[in-house]
């Protein structure tokens, strides 16, 4: 059981017998009140966002997550193939909506977590640096950089971020998946 004041982000609860991840949470006190935990709270299973306050004598309950490594194969006409780490003959398929948009920065045959709650499947999670190629970026074009010039390149999955204009086709970024932001050049 968790304490309000425990309830934050990334945690996965349980209300009305269903998981909820806490996407916010901000814990304050009102006057000469007791102190309040506001919350957004995402249901991991309808997808829909509520505000809940858990005031400072109530609990919650940590959802049982299972999560076991699965490698992704392909994508395909919006569904996404994976399949057994250890048997790649046990295929099977999932939706862009179960996958999330972090899938755009996952490799083919790379391994990911496949989280799933009372067998029932919630998502995939994806490790929150990769190393990842440019296939195309626009030339540096000389100007106003003072405020740190970026320019808009194109990574080997598909994805695009924003990079510095000193980075060139060919080159391997690492990029945070969690924000979708370039981290640092890996070579030259």
């Amino acid at each position: 059981m968790l304490e309000y004041n425990e309830i934050k982000e990334r945690k996965v609860i349980l209300m009305n017998g269903e998981p909820y991840e806490v996407v916010a949470s901000h814990v304050f006190r009102k006057q000469q009140r007791k102190p309040v935990n506001a919350t957004k709270l995402k249901n991991l299973i309808t997808g829909k966002v509520m505000e809940y306050s858990f005031h400072q004598s109530e609990k919650a309950e940590e959802a049982e997550l299972s999560k076991r490594k699965i490698k992704f194969l392909y994508e395909n006409r919006g569904e996404y193939w994976f399949c057994e780490e250890k048997d790649s003959a046990k295929r099977f398929k999932m939706t862009k909506e179960e996958v999330g948009d972090l899938i755009k920065f996952v490799k083919p045959n790379t391994l990911v977590d496949l989280i799933s709650f009372e067998e029932r499947i919630m998502g995939v999670s994806v490790p929150i640096k990769v190393a990842l190629k440019v296939t195309e970026a626009p030339p540096s074009v000389k100007g106003n950089t003072v405020t740190g010039g970026t320019k808009l390149v194109t990574l080997e999955t598909g994805a695009t971020v924003d990079a510095p204009l000193f980075v060139n086709e060919g080159d391997i970024l690492s990029i945070n998946t969690e924000t979708g932001e370039y981290v640092e050049r890996v070579n030259k």
